[in-house]
This record gives structure tokens, C-alpha cells and sequence, in this order.
């Protein structure tokens, strides 16, 4: 069993109600630093609101649930806590939309990832410290991008600009990411790249990764423990070998077949 303070996150009992509809109906999930954890589910399964929950993007309903990361308590009773930046600090978000200044260079785009520990005013006229700026070059050349830069972010594929997302994140020095839907706006090819590098971080680096993923042979194919959602609850927490056709046919129903893209691409 996972110690609460080697959890990237523990979610114990949460649910979050958006009008009538429950997104998160009672939801306990435990994910350890060194795990690469998919959540999947059909369409409106929890799967993003659950994610943008741990990092407290989302508030959640008031009652008995609670959200640690890192051991730190970020949420509870339907209330952000005061530790939730500081967790935030420890945690790299990767949005499906990249999440990049169009209009800034890829560079600095990336060198925005050490904001946290800088002072504001240094970051807003561009007074990045040495060490920083090398660590940027690092980081970029890692994910496989150090050629572009200079170049504006907004003239990059998508794949180059979720690389260089992934490089914000190593030069924040997160010691776990959490992507929701990295891969969704991707062309296959781009696609595996991206996952392949989040495996590696994962296994070379020991970053813990949470990642929701509709398509779900990346899924089973790059993570080894997968939980699913239907209708805001978990409805299967296990090695991703475990899932059989006959069980994801019961997750998704009618989206089964929309939710494999290797077989179509």
C-alpha cells in the first residue's frame, strides 16, 4: 500500500455535481509517485473533471471528500486549500491545447515553467537565471525539439508544441505530470511520440503520470495500470492487461469502437 505522502494523489470520496448531473459520483482513487496511471471512460465518464480536481482547477462537491497530493491536503469539504499551490509547484499540467503563448518563442514558453521560483517582475522582462536558461536548452533537446527554439509557438506542429509543453514541465521540476488528453488534437504519429516520452520520464525519471486517454489502446499499450470511469464512478481500477473486450464493450457501449484509433489510423 501506497504511503499517503508518496501518493501523487489520493482521492478519497469525492464526488462534483455540475447542475443535475454528477460528473464525480463518490469517486477514492490512490496513484504512487512511480506509477503511470490512464484514465478512461466514454464521453462525460469524470475522467477531466476528476484530473482538473487533483490539481484543484475544480472544486468538488462539499460532504467528507478529500484530495491529498504529495501527502498535502488541497481540497476538502467542496474548499481549495491554502496547500494547493504548492502542490501545484510539484505537478505538471499537459492540456490538450498545449497551453502555449502563440506569440512567444518556444524557449521562452518553456523558461515560464520556472516561475514559481522566481521572483514575478525577473519573469515579466525576461531575467531568466543562467542555471535556468540551461536547464531550458536541456529540456527542449530531451523532448526533441532544441531546433525550434527560437521560433514562434504558434508556427509549430502540434506535436512540437506538446513537446515543448512537456519540456515546461522538466524545467519546473514536477515530480509528477498529469495530461488530460495529450494526444487528442495529434495525428498518430505525433501521438506515440508524445506517449513514448511520457513513459520515459516515467521509468527513467520515476515522475508518477496521470493521463486521460479516450483512445484505448494507448492505454493498454503504454500504461500499466489503467482506471475507468462510467457515469462518474470508478468502474474498474487494474493492470490494463486485465481489460477484455467483453469488459471494455461495458465501459463504453455504444462509443466501444470510437474509443480505438490504432486500428483506424
Amino acid at each position: 500500500m501506497t504511503s499517503p505522502a508518496a501518493a501523487v494523489a489520493s482521492v478519497r470520496d469525492v464526488s462534483k455535481t455540475f447542475g443535475a448531473r454528477k460528473a464525480l459520483n463518490g469517486v477514492s482513487v490512490e496513484v504512487g509517485a512511480g506509477e503511470m496511471v490512464a484514465l478512461i471512460g466514454p464521453s462525460g465518464s469524470g475522467k477531466s473533471t476528476l484530473l482538473r480536481s487533483i490539481t484543484g482547477l475544480q472544486s468538488i462537491d462539499p460532504g467528507k471528500g478529500s484530495i491529498a497530493v504529495f501527502g498535502e491536503v488541497v481540497q476538502k469539504d467542496g474548499r481549495v486549500t491554502g496547500k494547493v499551490r504548492a502542490a501545484r509547484q510539484k505537478l505538471g499540467m499537459i492540456f490538450q491545447q498545449f497551453n502555449l503563448v502563440g506569440r512567444l518563442s518556444l524557449f521562452s514558453n518553456v523558461m515560464l515553467g520556472c516561475l514559481g521560483r522566481i521572483p514575478a517582475w525577473k519573469g515579466t522582462l525576461g531575467l531568466w537565471p543562467s542555471a535556468d536558461k540551461l536547464k531550458a536548452m536541456e529540456a527542449l533537446h530531451r523532448v526533441g525539439v532544441a531546433d525550434y527554439a527560437a521560433q514562434r509557438a504558434n508556427t509549430l506542429s502540434g506535436g512540437q508544441q506538446q513537446r515543448g509543453a512537456i519540456a515546461r514541465a522538466l524545467v519546473q521540476g514536477a515530480r509528477a505530470i498529469l495530461a488530460d488528453e495529450p494526444v487528442a488534437s495529434l495525428d498518430p504519429v505525433s501521438a506515440r511520440k508524445v506517449m513514448e516520452l511520457l513513459v520515459e520520464l516515467n521509468q527513467r525519471d520515476g515522475l508518477g503520470v496521470i493521463v486521460t486517454l479516450h483512445q484505448v489502446d494507448y492505454a493498454i499499450r503504454y500504461c500499466d495500470r489503467v482506471v475507468a470511469l462510467q457515469a462518474g464512478k470508478v468502474v474498474y481500477d487494474g493492470p490494463s492487461t486485465g481489460l477484455d473486450t467483453k469488459r471494455l464493450i461495458e465501459i463504453y457501449g455504444p462509443e466501444f469502437e470510437d474509443a480505438f484509433w490504432e486500428t483506424k489510423a
